[in-house]
């Protein structure tokens, strides 16, 4: 029987032995193997000098290098057999959110249960071990490349891609972009008429890549315009979105989502958040702020979840401007983020471009900023102007 190799990252002395205490019968039945690292860069030396790693057990805050960007140097490796469960402090959502984006297999919270992560590392292995034999059997160039054809095909086949989307209404505008990473993920965006005088839109980000994540996209985009269709108000609209996808999801499988709804006669937007990164309010005085957040977590993995509707008004010429957290989180060569200083400041420079220019115009921003870097997840964007009536 094959020994698991298994590396732990973390800077706590006691943790090394609390692991070797609490799973010394597999050690001695030669089923696990340890290693430690103290940080992401001594993670990154062993893994160059130690084959066959299957499994990281990585704490997000540590000196030299954290948790978050260990995963971002692991996705650049490409490595298929190798999966990392994050260690986070319980009920922060923001970082957990950003690993399984990166390409966590799951998490676990602290203090440390070590039952749950016994279950946790077995599923792991087990992940593993299909993966490896499926390698066996194929190409994986071939394979990932036909994966990935597949994924962008789904993305492209249903987001709306002809603009201006509404060409007979004047009271509103909406425009959205998309810079697809290599590794196709899945994000989406989508906007419809609810009724003659209610324009909904939707931004939306799928925890992992490929083909999964492109067909759970496209059932998160279905349900949601289904469900808006019969409940106009926001939150509701989330919650039952919520419900129908729990039967869907895995346990790493969920989404984020920001849904809102435009009444075009008076410019309120009634809106819930999921999750999701907080749009911006482009007013008429050239400033830039955030909408406030509404309750709500991501959806899929919990029920039930209690969500809230918040509303804005909008005056003529005023936008919303939504985007996913591939342009956030966009780092350069220096392992800096794009973050969201560059968007409001890029945002309030460029208030008076139009719809179409602006999104294109903040990603090549982006992409300057990034340089010769690896772009790890999509870059989705929607922007939604109120021209009011005449």
């Amino acid at each position: 029987m094959r020994t698991h190799k298994i590396m732990v990252v973390d800077d706590e002395p006691d943790l090394q032995m609390l692991i070797l205490q609490k799973f010394r019968k597999k050690i001695h039945n030669d089923d696990y193997e340890f290693y430690f690292a103290e940080n992401g860069q001594e993670a990154l030396d062993l893994l160059n000098v130690t084959s066959d790693i299957s499994l990281i057990l990585s704490d997000i805050n540590m000196p030299k290098m954290d948790g978050l960007t260990l995963l971002q140097k692991l996705q650049e490796k490409e490595e298929q057999a190798l999966k990392t469960v994050i260690v986070s402090a319980y009920g922060d959502m923001e970082n957990i959110r950003t690993a399984m984006n990166r390409g966590a297999f799951d998490f676990v919270t602290k203090p440390i249960d070590f039952t749950d992560l016994e279950v946790t590392i077995e599923r792991g292995l087990k992940e593993i071990h299909y993966i490896r034999e499926n390698l066996k059997q194929k190409n994986l160039l071939n394979s990932v490349q036909q994966d990935l054809d597949t994924a962008s095909r789904i993305q492209q086949k249903i987001l709306p891609q002809d603009f201006p989307a509404f060409p007979d209404r004047k009271e509103f505008q909406v425009y959205a972009e998309m810079h697809t990473a290599k590794e196709v993920g899945g994000d989406f965006y989508d906007f419809f008429m609810i009724d003659d005088n209610h324009l909904g839109f939707v931004i939306g980000d799928v925890s992992g890549k490929g083909v999964p994540a492109s067909i759970y996209m496209a059932v998160s985009r279905t349900m949601l315009k289904a469900i808006a269709s019969q409940l106009k108000d926001p939150a509701e609209c989330l919650q039952t979105v919520n419900t129908m996808l729990i039967p869907e999801s895995d346990l790493t499988t969920f989404v984020t989502i920001f849904y809102g709804v435009l009444n075009t006669d008076t410019g309120v937007v009634k809106y819930c958040n999921g999750g999701h990164n907080l749009p911006y309010h482009m007013k008429d005085d050239g400033s830039v702020v955030q909408v406030e957040n509404t309750e709500g977590l991501l959806l899929g993995k919990i029920e039930p979840i209690q969500f809230q509707t918040k509303e804005i008004q909008l005056k003529p010429g005023e936008k919303m401007f939504l985007y996913t957290d591939g342009l956030t989180e966009a780092m350069n060569e220096n392992d800096e983020m794009y973050e969201d200083e560059r968007v409001e400041e890029y945002l309030r420079t460029h208030s008076k471009d139009s719809d179409g220019k602006l999104l294109r115009g903040i990603i090549v921003d982006t992409l300057k900023f990034m340089n010769k870097a690896h772009q790890s997840d999509d870059i989705t964007l929607l922007v939604m102007e109120y021209v009011g009536r005449e």
